[in-house]
């Protein structure tokens, strides 16, 4: 590889971690091709990409963005994938290691923090996107639908009583 082709590397690498508000760092190890891409597949359909980069070169791509944090995970052979939503990507690498275990979680980067193994974890174990926003909602509408309730149980309330005064006088 050239120099041309390093900085190119790196230009590109830069650009897209500046985008990213998160990314997971491992170590593919052992992982053959077919299943590299297939980690690459199942990454894409969560709207993540996957870069496996010389150390160097990914150290140099950090400098001025959020990854400068996981900098110290630059060791080793390692794939580190990137994109917008952690947990989606959490969840998808989650399971690919539990399914091989030549891919090992070593951390990652949340909004400039590091993240250990423990919080990609974590991560992984919430909820979807949209199941927070349905149950955000839902919490958002629980109050207002209570005084919907409440305001119309007083018309329904003052028709009852009348309801009553009539059937009592009928039967007089």
């Amino acid at each position: 590889m050239n120099k041309n082709d390093k900085q190119r590397i790196v230009e590109e690498l830069h650009a897209a971690w500046s985008e990213s508000t998160a990314g997971v760092v491992t170590h593919y190890s052992g992982l053959s091709v077919s299943k590299l891409g297939e980690l690459r597949r199942t990454l894409h359909e969560a709207d993540v990409s996957l870069q496996v980069v010389k150390n160097t070169l990914a150290r140099r791509a950090a400098e001025g963005t959020d990854f400068k944090a996981a900098e110290q995970l630059f060791t080793g052979p390692v794939a580190i994938a990137y994109g917008k939503d952690p947990v989606a990507m959490a969840k998808a690498i989650s399971e690919f290691a539990k399914k091989n275990d030549a891919l090992k979680v070593q951390g990652g980067v949340l909004d400039g923090k590091l993240v250990d193994v423990a919080g990609i974890s974590v991560l992984a174990n919430l909820p979807s996107r949209e199941v927070l926003l349905a149950k955000m909602l839902g919490s958002m509408q629980a109050p207002i639908s209570g005084f919907v309730r409440t305001l119309a149980e007083v018309p329904a309330s003052f028709v009852r009583t009348l309801a009553a005064i009539r059937d009592q006088k009928e039967a007089a």
